[in-house]
């Protein structure tokens, strides 16, 4: 009886062992080479006037709490896409809200009291007035004293269909901020007059409802929202140290927090080759989920990541970043 005990011990030990090999094996990315010789990278809203992130909750102001500016764009505008493109931006993301008059206007906060001269929202004005609007208004970087966009924001805000004219070929992430489904519903009226190879360049994400009111609409449009990336992980956190992907990982988008990629199975290399072969993007962006716009902004920021990381980058200083990876290849 002793001896059948030992012998069982004794399997069941082999089994475990093998079994952390093979999980080991399955999702070490030491025999995975990179997607890509470099990361691709996203710029955040553009070109932006870049501020402190101490204390930043969704509703803080941030046009008021800008640094020293040393360039003279503004988030959102089709100058600051222009000049994030050329610097070397892979895709640049931006904001839309409703109009009065059923368009999309580029913007990022809920109201327009922060950084503009007028009150409200973009629903109580027509594209034609908010194009009246002065967006630089709010912007300073001494507590009021002075004022360095005044003035020069006039005419600058764009609706959706001037950027996806003036940018016809190039990959954009639309970030719808309302959370009401029709807007979504309304979107995706607008996005259906495209052709599919212009809607195989955008990407949607945004609020649960929204986006799954546009994804009823246009089944072939990439999104994501925290829905949609909660019922790829999930199951994937579950079951991915098998190499099974599933269905829900397929044709969307996925921003991973940098300290939450380490937890992901096979991370980085065999998870993005997995996530690749389900036609999948993911994006990492800085800090653990929680703090608001974190990107990587600086060369250090880039130290955080995996050496021979190759997946998507997210952004604020695309200037900075695009010019270290051009170093770094040279």
């Amino acid at each position: 009886m002793n001896r059948l005990i030992k012998i069982i011990k004794s399997k069941v030990f082999l089994i475990f062992v093998v079994l952390i090999a093979f999980i080991y094996f399955n999702n070490t990315s030491i025999f995975s080479k990179p997607l890509s010789e470099k990361p691709k990278l996203l710029a955040h809203r553009g070109l932006a006037q870049t501020f402190s992130m101490a204390g930043i909750k969704n509703d803080t102001c941030t046009a008021k709490r800008i640094f020293s500016p040393e360039y003279p764009y503004l988030e959102n505008t089709i100058a600051s896409m222009e000049k994030a493109f050329h610097d070397g931006a892979d895709m640049v993301e931006l904001d839309v809200h409703e109009t009065k008059d059923k368009q999309f206007a580029i913007f990022h906060d809920w109201t327009l009291d922060c950084r503009t001269n007028v009150h409200g929202v973009t629903k109580d004005y027509t594209m034609a007035e908010l194009k009246k609007v002065d967006i630089g208004y709010g912007y300073t970087a001494d507590n009021g004293k002075t004022y360095p966009f005044r003035g020069k924001g006039i005419g600058l805000m764009p609706s959706l269909t001037e950027v996806l004219d003036h940018f016809p070929n190039q990959e954009l992430l639309i970030d719808v901020k309302s959370s009401d489904p029709k807007e979504g519903e309304l979107l995706a009226s607008y996005l259906s007059k495209l052709s599919k190879e212009r809607q195989s360049k955008l990407t949607v994400y945004g609020g649960d409802e929204p986006i799954a009111a546009l994804k009823e609409k246009l089944p072939n449009m990439r999104v994501m929202s925290k829905a949609t990336m909660k019922s790829c992980l999930i199951p994937y956190i579950a079951l991915g140290w098998t190499g099974y992907v599933p269905s829900a990982c397929e044709h969307t988008e996925l921003h991973i927090p940098e300290k939450i990629g380490p937890w992901l199975w096979g991370w980085p290399n065999k998870f993005l080759k997995r996530m690749d072969q389900a036609n999948t993007r993911v994006i990492v962006v800085g800090g653990d989920g929680s703090e608001f716009s974190s990107g990587f902004d600086t060369a250090e920021d880039i130290k955080r990541l995996p050496k021979d990381y190759s997946g998507w980058i997210w952004t604020n200083r695309i200037d900075r970043i695009a010019m270290f990876y051009q170093h770094i290849q040279k």
